[in-house]
């Protein structure tokens, strides 16, 4: 399997530096990987950089708590989109969702997605925050905001993606949305699994690692 092509190499750290996107960059090109997955104010730099390759460019949105307005994710997600990302993950808002506003969360999903066009989306769970009951509840309300793909994790939380997860959601969406597993994904066997168990993207930091068969133990 090629798995270089299910990979978004992924750098989100707070800390980091211009140098470290024209690393990733380059990394993404050098290993023919799908995107490369950055916070918003380093798209346009990307794209400046990925524009002869093939490599598509992942913005996050609302990274990594979810919890500001939805106006604030319509605007980064819009500015995003202009400055040159092909795709959006934005995060839930956790905190309305296990309140039960729904609507709410329905509205948070569908003024993005309604702002972005065409370009796909992506949500964020967020699952180590949820329940099992929560992750169905939130799949089926993705769904119904025509989103693209559900995503598991922004590795910022206290755990990342689980196959357990991941085969909740592919029961719930069937062939209805795509999947990306993120969070702690580091190694190629790890990744083969998630790929096994229902995943189209694996977002991890460790993509190189996974193309020449070393351990990275990074946090992503």
């Amino acid at each position: 399997m090629t798995i270089n092509h299910f990979i978004e190499q992924t750098l989100l750290k707070p800390s980091t530096t211009e140098r470290q996107i024209i690393d990733l960059c380059n990394d993404a090109k050098k290993y023919e990987f799908y995107a490369v997955c950055v916070n918003s104010c380093y798209v346009a730099l990307a794209k400046q950089l990925l524009s002869k390759s093939t490599v598509k460019i992942v913005s996050v949105v609302g990274f990594p708590l979810g919890a500001m307005s939805t106006e604030a994710k319509v605007f980064e997600a819009k500015t995003a989109v202009n400055d040159g990302a092909d795709e959006i993950d934005m995060v839930i808002n956790i905190g309305l969702l296990r309140s039960k506003n729904y609507v709410a969360v329905f509205k948070d999903i569908s003024d993005v997605k309604a702002a972005i066009g065409k370009t796909p989306l992506k949500v964020i769970l967020e699952i180590s925050e949820l329940s099992k009951n929560e992750i169905v509840k939130i799949c089926e309300i993705c769904l119904d905001a025509k989103v693209d793909f559900i995503k598991t994790s922004t590795g910022f939380s206290k755990s990342g993606a689980t196959l357990t997860a991941v085969k909740i959601i592919k029961k719930i969406v069937k062939d209805r949305a795509k999947i990306k597993a993120s969070g702690g994904i580091r190694d190629r066997e790890t990744a083969l699994k998630y790929i096994d168990a229902g995943a189209d993207r694996i977002g991890t930091s460790s993509g190189v690692a996974m193309m020449t068969n070393k351990t990275d133990t990074a946090k992503y």
